[in-house]
């Protein structure tokens, strides 16, 4: 028998489990690249100007309260831009949303939905170029 109590729990429940759903099906950001060199994978071409979901995780923010984030293939515990030492990662995807983006911590995987845009774009805020961004984006 359904109580009220079942039918709102499985009411709330619902999207959360469409979510989990949503995250198992994200593309990796390896699979926008090609597997040798820099360039990008025909899937990454095919999917220019449609939403997709890609699964990452949020790599430290270049300034607090801004809605762009980079989004890496593996946890980076400081900012691949901040240290002087760092290598730059070649797996990795600008992501812009259009509001304040809640910083999630470094070790936790993410799955970002956004426009995909490609070629040389250099951010007016922050001076950041990137080749391969997520547009519009939400966190989720």
């Amino acid at each position: 028998m359904q109580t009220r109590r079942k039918f709102i729990l499985s009411a709330v429940a619902a999207p959360l489990f469409a979510r989990a759903a949503v995250a198992d099906d994200a593309i990796k950001l390896r699979d926008l690249y090609e597997r040798r060199g820099t360039g990008l994978s025909e899937l990454a071409t095919d999917l220019v100007g449609q939403r997709i979901d890609v699964a990452g995780f949020m790599a430290p923010p270049l300034k607090a309260e801004s809605n762009f984030f980079v989004l890496t293939k593996m946890p980076m515990s400081v900012c691949p831009f901040c240290e002087t030492d760092a290598e730059w990662p070649n797996d990795i995807l600008a992501v812009y949303t259009q509001r304040i983006v809640d910083v999630t911590p470094f070790n936790v995987g993410i799955t970002v939905s956004g426009v995909l845009e490609v070629g040389s774009y250099r951010d007016p805020e922050t001076g950041f170029v990137s080749l391969v961004r997520l547009m519009d984006a939400r966190v989720g």
